[in-house]
């Protein structure tokens, strides 16, 4: 009898007097500057004379592949922040 009420008492001692702590998530707001929300520039006019290969590889396709990268990645962050719900 004793070793049940000595059982009882380490038992009790074991178990937590207080509820288990609780975790909150928060999620804080992203706000996307009007600026990011801005096209990027579109590729300059070509002009209305022959240009050189030199002219076209090194600097129009240059001009034109940045541009284009810069106006995907520019659409998808956005996108992205709007899929997740926050204020625009």
């Amino acid at each position: 009898m004793a070793t049940v009420a000595a059982l009882t008492a380490i038992a009790s001692a074991c178990s937590p007097a207080d509820p288990k702590p609780t975790i909150k998530t928060v999620v804080v707001p992203v706000a996307v500057p009007e600026s990011a929300r801005q096209p990027c520039p579109r590729p300059v006019t070509l002009p209305d004379r022959a240009m050189t290969a030199r002219e076209v590889t090194t600097g129009w396709g240059a001009d034109r592949t940045a541009l284009k990268t810069c106006e995907e990645r520019r659409a998808a962050a956005v996108a992205a922040i709007d899929a997740t719900g926050e204020p625009k």
